[in-house]
């Protein structure tokens, strides 16, 4: 199983769309393994938005994610990150895909409601730089046998 991390952004908590998120996740059938409502430190900003430091935007996208509290949630599934990254649709809302989280609610590149991992690499260090290893569960998903076939949970 693939593990990646989501982060649930101030604009999805501000529009009370927090639930319909994450029911979106659990529809598809991942498994939640973690899960917190946190402020954002300067260092965690810093580190994870490392590629954004030295760009013009940087000071407003970080004003931004330290608005209001965000919700990470560490999830985990048979591609679990290419699986996420298409419910979520791309990264400006106003040309997502209908039917994807940012395509039906969002219209803007910052404000777009989510943060995906982008590959496994970075999906294992988003979901340590968030997550403690106490604050991961491992444990047997009832539905699982009804989402996969036994042939995909053997892998």
């Amino acid at each position: 199983m693939e593990r990646t991390l989501i982060l649930l952004k101030p604009d999805a908590l501000q529009r009370n769309l927090i639930g319909q998120i994450i029911e979106r996740f659990e529809r598809k059938g991942l498994k939640i393994i973690g899960m917190k409502m946190i402020h954002v430190s300067d260092d965690k900003v810093k580190e994870h938005y490392s590629h954004h430091v030295e760009k013009p935007f940087f000071a407003d996208l970080k004003n931004f994610i330290q608005s209001y509290p965000i919700v990470a949630i560490a999830l985990e599934g048979l591609e679990a990150i290419n699986t996420v990254r298409v419910i979520t649709g791309t990264t400006l809302g106003r040309e997502a895909d209908a039917g994807t989280i940012r395509g039906d609610f969002s219209m803007s590149q910052s404000n777009n409601l989510v943060h995906a991992s982008d590959s496994a690499e970075n999906a294992q260090k988003e979901i340590e730089r968030f997550f403690d290893q106490d604050e991961l569960f491992e444990y047997k998903k009832l539905d699982f046998e009804a989402v996969y076939s036994s042939e995909e949970l053997e892998k």
